[in-house]
């Protein structure tokens, strides 16, 4: 499985629409989870997030908001960010243009019919996947896509805990965004590095917020 935890600065310059990270002198992490809500995975984080005080934002994956709906107004009553992730986390690269946007919109459209509110428009692609047609139009459309600096890499079931966790501490910096997944795959490696990335960072003097 090849990936890069630290996001290359030539790739962000490729797509400079794109949002990598925050640029900001404060000391402020910003943590974000993919792929939920998922019952136990999801309601964890919130109390390890409260546990710190830390807020964070949540690309969420509409066919799960429409399974947990209820765990996914918990998310917004308890003041996190809840954002679009596509209606069934779809390969950007293997998807064609309108399917790809009817995916975004779904989601978008079930988000909103559940929260009763608008959604800002915060858009990570599955995978990462996007192609220039695709970012394009939904730019258009108003969202803004974000990508991220940081990867926990806690989906790869080949990596430890305290990789992740390493992956997270020694790449992490004012302004990150970092990425997460509240997922039942990352589970094993998120219950142990997601604590301990909060803790060294609350320790260092960070705040953790939501995606402005």
């Amino acid at each position: 499985m090849k990936y890069a935890v630290k996001m290359p600065k030539v790739l962000q310059a490729v797509y400079p629409k794109r949002l990598w990270s925050i640029n900001t002198a404060e000391k402020v992490l910003y943590l974000t989870f993919d792929d939920g809500p998922i019952p136990e995975v999801t309601p964890w984080v919130m109390d390890t997030l409260a546990n710190f005080n830390a807020k964070a934002t949540f690309f969420c994956i509409g066919d799960n908001v429409r399974k947990h709906p209820d765990i996914f107004e918990q998310l917004i009553t308890s003041g996190h960010r809840v954002s679009n992730h596509t209606m069934h986390h779809v390969k950007g690269w293997k998807t064609p243009l309108v399917a790809y946007l009817r995916e975004v919109d779904s989601c978008q459209n079930l988000m909103e019919l559940k929260a009763g509110q608008e959604i800002h428009k915060l858009f990570r692609p599955p995978y990462g996947q996007l192609r220039s047609k695709q970012a394009k139009a939904l730019q258009k459309k108003g969202f803004q896509v974000v990508m991220w600096d940081v990867l926990s890499a806690d989906f790869d079931t080949a990596l430890t805990p305290e990789a992740c966790t390493k992956n997270v501490i020694d790449n992490a910096q004012a302004g990150s965004i970092v990425v997460f997944h509240d997922s039942k795959k990352a589970w094993p490696r998120l219950q142990l590095a997601l604590p301990e990335v909060l803790k060294y960072f609350s320790e260092k003097g960070f705040a953790f917020k939501c995606i402005p």
